[in-house]
């Protein structure tokens, strides 16, 4: 079950309203939050210290410090109950925002610099608010580049391509706490059943329906999150751009290949097998691989790659005149339909399964 979304109210004053919405929008976009921006301004007679108790009716308060929001003269006895000890109480967390050069109390903490709006201050509000810790120091070589994808895909959901997965993994490692989670799915010599298969697994979905449904559930699913997905070795065009889900989801696209490609696992291997057997490739180490896919797909509830993989087995079978396993990759595939509730489909096969293989494989009197 999803969690109610959090709740933000800042504190400020109508001169500092747009300062405000820029860091309301901000937080909205990359941090998951509603923010109360209308009803944190402080009209005539209103001070910090009351506004933060009203505040206090949301998860997390911010306190804007401007030389129009601060008196001239605050005795700590006028702002450290409504400031400190009151929110502490009660368990809301209080954060505090400077956004000139006024001079808040020293004891008040965490403060952010807002002045001028810095991307690094507003990140790190952002970081904080999503209660994950502070970036430490970045020791890559692609400096420039990793913080235009920050502000494309970090700062806020979006697409982007990236020419090599070395600046990708960069980004990935520099901006992790700004995602819920992080996926890399590699796309090279695969199909889109093969690739919606393996990011479902690895946001641990069972994905059983058919590539349609899968994509749909996909879509919700990454719509409704904050999630980086690096589909590597992308292409200039294929199936996985058919992989840019929108909404909250962000999505890394690498066009060029790389020499520091994930491992690729027994499943992945056997699919790009099976997608580029030939009629002179070993025939048994293509069977064992087909056989191999089948087993771990319907293990994993993988329906849709099980049903490619014995489709691919199938045709390949049927040019080599192995009637053997055309019949048994059309008996997987028959169940597989069934099992979707495309029973007339299933019927059709089986039909055509049975001409072509039954009476030839029937032993002689």
């Amino acid at each position: 079950m999803q969690a109610l979304t959090e709740t933000i109210f800042p504190c400020y004053a109508e001169a500092d309203g747009e300062s405000a919405r820029q860091v309301a929008a901000f937080l909205e976009r990359g941090a998951d939050v509603r923010v109360f921006l209308e009803e944190g301004r402080m009209w005539r007679g209103q001070d910090l210290a009351t506004k933060a108790r009203e505040a206090r009716t949301a998860d997390t308060v911010l306190v804007f410090f401007s030389r129009q929001s601060m008196p001239s003269r605050w005795p700590r006895a006028q702002w450290e109950d409504a400031l400190v000890k009151e929110p502490a109480a009660e368990g809301v967390r209080i954060a505090f925002l400077r956004c000139d050069d006024c001079v808040p109390p020293k004891v008040l903490a965490p403060l952010f610099e807002m002045n001028g709006l810095p991307v690094a201050g507003m990140r790190a509000l952002k970081r904080w608010v999503r209660r994950r810790p502070a970036p430490g120091p970045r020791t890559g070589g692609h400096g420039t580049d990793v913080e235009v994808l920050g502000l494309a895909l970090a700062d806020r959901p979006g697409s982007d391509v990236a020419p090599n997965v070395e600046l990708a993994l960069e980004f990935a490692e520099a901006f992790r706490d700004d995602f819920d989670a992080v996926a890399r799915v590699e796309c090279g010599g695969r199909s889109l059943t093969a690739l919606a298969g393996d990011l479902g697994s690895q946001l641990g979905l069972r994905l059983e329906g058919d590539l349609e449904g899968n994509l749909a559930r996909l879509r919700e699913f990454c719509a409704a999150r904050r999630l980086l997905v690096i589909l590597a070795d992308a292409g200039a065009a294929g199936p996985a751009w058919d992989m840019v889900f929108g909404g909250r989801c962000s999505t890394l696209l690498v066009e060029g290949p790389s020499g520091d490609a994930a491992a690729v696992d027994e499943l992945a291997a056997a699919q790009r097998a099976m997608a580029a057997a030939a009629t002179d490739a070993d025939w048994s180490g293509i069977c064992w691989l087909a056989r191999l896919g089948r087993k771990l797909t319907r293990d994993a509830g993988r329906l849709a790659e099980c049903f490619e993989l014995m489709e691919q087995w199938h045709g390949a079978a049927q040019s080599r005149g192995d009637r053997r396993v055309v019949d048994e990759a059309a008996r997987e595939m028959v169940w597989i339909l069934e099992a979707w509730g495309r029973t007339d489909e299933a019927g059709r096969l089986d039909y055509r399964r049975a001409s072509e293989c039954d009476e030839q494989m029937m032993l002689p009197f």
